[in-house]
């Protein structure tokens, strides 16, 4: 929804948008796909997909308070319908294509400094650390949640307000060739590219094939634009050639690699200094050439790079350094952390005492498995309690997908993780491969091993849960979190 006091779109401009007409007046605070969410003021739009289709829901949008409906030409309202809503109706032969026309308007008529974001790891945070930095500095929309594919992100270019100072948009892929259309859809003034990872390997040859793939986004980079890499990604020549290739106007590195580091001497951005506590990350680094230290609301050496990286563009694209500082280090303590990515909930355990559980059951690949163990080995143990890694199998792996399983019990044994409790036919590589004396229970499934997590789980421990959204992680942290509840705490991931 649209906190603007104009409109988002009036139906003429709507209309105009994608190449329709209408015989009604109104006024839309914002755009919905899902009666479910869908607010007052609202344009449904009405999108078929392989299991749903949005026109069976127009009469619940409108119910809702909607003002009108995107629908395809032979939409057959129920009975039940108001005729006096007909007119509300705005009539295409494509809703789907609609929607891009819609948001090929929204970038036309914005004056805003367009940021995109890709990566194999990385993305939301990058995204959300965006939106908190820009804020102090003006007005700012980003995509919400992870709306990072073909519908979330012109869905998400269409909801962006007309006279806003700053958008973010976060893109997506799980295959070559589809960042593409969706970067020349954004035109963003700064793209940034947080990493390059094992992530959806199964469907690239190569992890140099996943780079070309996260070079994509420089295709529809704005003339005079800049491209923001990691120099201490793998296959970073890479990117710098495709750079090279399309004439990118500046290209900018940044590099968490230590200070004597030649490649990091050659950086824009780079680190002079780093600790990691338990709750944060404090750093010392070079910005744009400008001494910066601060303290990163997150934690791990992965949201240190993300901080390089988002610092970089909010000073590229204008924003005030120190006040995006101070809201970055802030984020922890506020609550502004992202359900499955790092947030932290205090519950009780069976035992009568409190434990941590922290939720970063979104998602999964090497690259943020090696990160989340990480994290939780910088957690105290107090008064006995135990790290305790729950972990899912990690989808789209491909043929390297044993291995890859198997190759976490390193970062279990380097974070010192005491126990691993585990579930999934792929997870069961890493089970029969982990140290002795950190092995745990392991089942088939997220459900099967719930019980055996209850029963084990004891006063001071920290629970950690992650893996594939198919391994169904988020229903364990849903069961218990459900349970007696002290108070919460909210990290990022």
């Amino acid at each position: 929804m649209s906190d603007n006091l104009s409109p988002l779109w009036t139906a003429q401009e709507f209309a105009h948008a994608v190449a329709s007409s209408v015989n009604a007046e109104w006024n839309a605070t914002g755009l919905s796909i899902d009666t479910r969410s869908l607010q007052a003021g609202d344009v449904f739009i009405a999108l078929t997909g392989e299991n749903t289709d949005g026109h069976d829901y127009v009469q619940a949008a409108f119910d809702k308070g909607a003002v009108a409906a995107l629908v395809q030409d032979d939409f057959v309202a129920p009975a039940t319908f108001p005729a006096t809503l007909e007119n509300n109706l705005v009539r295409v032969p494509d809703v789907s294509i609609s929607l891009y026309a819609l948001a090929t308007a929204a970038r036309k008529r914005c004056k805003a400094q367009v940021l995109a974001v890709t990566g194999s790891v990385g993305k939301t945070s990058v995204k959300e650390s965006l939106r908190l930095g820009l804020l102090p500095s003006g007005k700012t929309h980003a995509s919400v949640k992870s709306f990072n594919n073909h519908i979330g992100v012109p869905l998400s270019l269409a909801r962006l307000p007309r006279d806003y100072d700053y958008a973010i948009f976060e893109i997506g892929m799980s295959h070559a060739g589809e960042i593409t259309p969706l970067s020349q859809l954004v035109r963003p003034h700064i793209a940034i590219i947080t990493q390059i990872a094992e992530a959806h390997s199964e469907n690239f040859a190569s992890l140099g094939d996943i780079a070309r793939a996260k070079a994509e986004i420089i295709a529809g980079l704005e003339a005079n634009g800049t491209l923001i890499i990691p120099a201490h990604a793998p296959h970073v020549d890479i990117l710098e050639r495709a750079a090279q290739a399309a004439n990118v106007a500046h290209l900018v590195k940044f590099s968490t690699d230590t200070p004597s580091s030649p490649a990091a001497a050659l950086c824009d951005t780079h680190l002079t200094k780093m600790v990691l506590h338990e709750t944060c990350s404090c750093i010392a680094a070079i910005i744009n050439g400008q001494a910066l230290t601060c303290k990163i609301g997150q934690v791990g050496a992965h949201h240190v790079s993300n901080a390089l990286a988002t610092l970089t563009a909010i000073d590229l694209c204008g924003g005030d350094l120190a006040l995006a500082s101070l809201a970055l280090s802030q984020s922890f303590l506020d609550g502004e952390g992202i359900a499955g990515r790092g947030q932290r909930h205090i519950l009780r355990a069976g035992d009568g005492g409190d434990y941590t559980l922290i939720d970063e059951s979104y998602n999964a690949n090497p690259a943020s498995m090696w990160a989340a163990l990480s994290s939780l080995g910088l957690m105290p143990r107090l008064r006995g309690g135990r790290r305790i890694a729950v972990l899912g199998d990690m989808a789209e792996l491909g043929t390297q997908s044993p291995a890859l399983h198997k190759a976490l019990s390193m970062i279990v044994e380097e974070a010192d993780i005491d126990m691993v409790m585990s579930c999934g036919v792929l997870m069961h590589h890493l089970h029969q491969n982990l140290p002795p004396g950190r092995v745990g229970v392991h089942k088939d499934n997220a459900m099967a091993l719930l019980p055996h997590l209850q029963s084990e789980i004891h006063s001071d421990d920290v629970v950690m849960v992650k893996g594939s959204r198919s391994a169904n992680m988020d229903m364990i942290v849903e069961t218990l979190s459900a349970s007696v509840a002290a108070t919460t705490q909210e990290g990022r991931a």
